[in-house]
């Protein structure tokens, strides 16, 4: 989205993970070394919210602090709202569609009726933004966990933020301390936070060598759940994010399922709203997201439920990265190239990065990424053909006819093997060391790319009649 420099410049680099279980002397376990384009890297809320509230306004786009929904209703046309501003004025406004991404106690989801089924953890978890002296190296979370039989075990969790030497900690609460608490997922506002003593107290009996915590600067209590909505939509109204699902934060999952959600609905009701698209695309938002959202949830409990007595050997390193998502089989992704014996991706898949990328003119190789970076369908061709002049004429003249409302909606690449003079209408790039063949497979298969990253079709050829069905059916032409 363009915000790489700035999360980055505000975040730090997690570099590994330091366990103590039971007692026992620490092992430390670094990252291990990836071919992903960048590492793990801790980020804040806070920051977070603020670099994209900013890059939200660059684009024109304001975010309004202190408005609640308070209630809505729909017909065939749009959405009628009720909104409370901070002045305590209540305010009337329709919409042609409503997206609730209003947290685990969401209005847009009780206004719908829209089942939210599971269950809570019984115990409340404390948290606490302090400073820790300590010989745990900058970038290095770690876990303290004491298994107890029949019972939760103790706990003590520190992750490094970026200013030197403070970290967020977490631990089980003591069963006096939450007396009186809701039973609702998320922070319990009605509270109070945990005193620093008592955050000590847990780290005295966990922690070695005397760790001292110091300058607490703000703590909390809350309870965690697990529950998944039965729709993400009804009618004009859709929901996203917790509203959604919630379950335990273990491995970051959260946030990420989140703006994934929030990703593959936008670029889908843009179309729509922009009349370039049918209403029935959107059908596809829930019936991709929402099997996300279900193993998530069983992900992540089976994770927190077994803290710290995970089986030994090498974890998947993908594992949380959530890039091994796929929508295979569901409605709206189409592969015509099932027969086809290619080693690489397939419709429903996210498209995999390749690096190496050469373009006339220009003095340094590039991502694919970069390429397909942008909120267009992005039509990928490799080229292995002796002829590939000839085929390239020919892919230059299909996409000059394709509809003009079609054309600012779609762009061409192709791939060759050897260099090739350039065409109109085309994106013309150069595999030079073989590294997007050796990803994409050694066939000459053709990809569309989804504005979200994923393949909506692949097929033998863009000649194939099932791309023009695929592109009949997703757009308005």
């Amino acid at each position: 989205m363009g915000v790489v420099r700035e999360m980055i410049d505000a975040g730090l680099w997690i570099t590994g993970m330091r366990s103590i279980v039971s007692g026992q002397p620490a092992i430390d376990a670094p990252v291990p070394p990836t071919d992903l384009p960048y590492s793990s890297l801790g980020l804040p809320q806070y920051s977070t919210e603020r670099i994209l509230s900013e890059h939200l306004g660059r684009l024109g786009i304001e975010v309004e602090r202190g408005v609640a929904l308070t209630g809505l209703s729909q017909n065939g046309a749009g959405v009628a709202t009720r909104l409370l501003g901070s002045d305590q004025r209540t305010e009337a406004v329709s919409f042609k569609y409503v997206v609730g991404c209003d947290g685990a106690h969401s209005v847009v989801r009780r206004e719908l009726g829209i089942a939210f089924s599971g269950e809570a953890y019984p115990m409340m978890f404390m948290l606490g933004d302090v400073r820790i002296d300590w010989d745990v190296p900058r970038g290095m979370t770690l876990r303290a966990v004491r298994p107890v039989e029949q019972a939760p075990p103790e706990l003590f969790v520190a992750i490094p933020l970026p200013d030197q030497g403070r970290y967020r900690v977490t631990m089980v609460a003591p069963t006096e301390l939450g007396a009186g608490a809701s039973t609702d997922h998320g922070i319990q506002s009605e509270l109070r936070g945990p005193s620093l003593p008592e955050l000590q107290a847990v780290a005295d009996r966990l922690l070695p060598d005397k760790t001292r915590l110091a300058d607490l600067r703000w703590s909390s209590l809350f309870r965690i759940s697990m529950r998944l909505a039965e729709q993400y939509r009804v009618g004009r109204a859709f929901i996203a994010g917790d509203a959604a699902h919630i379950h335990p934060p273990t491995g970051g999952q959260g946030m990420n399922t989140g703006i994934q959600d929030a990703y593959n609905l936008a670029w889908k009701l843009a179309l729509v709203l922009d009349g370039a698209a049918p209403e029935a695309l959107l059908d596809s938002y829930e019936a991709e997201r929402r099997p996300v959202g279900a193993d998530v949830v069983v992900r992540t409990r089976a994770a927190s439920e077994n803290y710290g007595k995970e089986p030994g050997g090498k974890p998947d390193r993908l594992a949380d990265t959530q890039i091994l998502v796929s929508y295979r089989g569901t409605d709206w992704v189409r592969d015509d190239a099932k027969d086809i014996n290619a080693s690489g991706p397939v419709a429903g898949d996210r498209a995999p990065d390749a690096q190496g990328l050469w373009r006339h003119g220009v003095g340094f190789p590039v991502r694919l990424f970069e390429i397909l970076k942008g909120t267009e369908h992005v039509l990928l061709v490799p080229l292995m053909e002796a002829d590939t002049a000839h085929t390239l004429a020919d892919l230059s003249a299909w996409a000059s006819k394709l509809p003009l409302s079609l054309q600012a909606r779609l762009r061409v690449v192709a791939i060759t093997q050897e260099s090739a003079a350039e065409q109109p209408n085309i994106a013309l790039y150069h595999d030079r060391n073989g590294a997007f063949a050796k990803i994409y497979g050694a066939r000459p298969i053709s990809f569309l790319i989804r504005p979200d990253g994923y393949i909506g079709w692949r097929g033998a050829s863009w000649r194939d009649d099932g791309l023009a069905a695929f592109l009949s059916r997703a757009f308005r032409t």
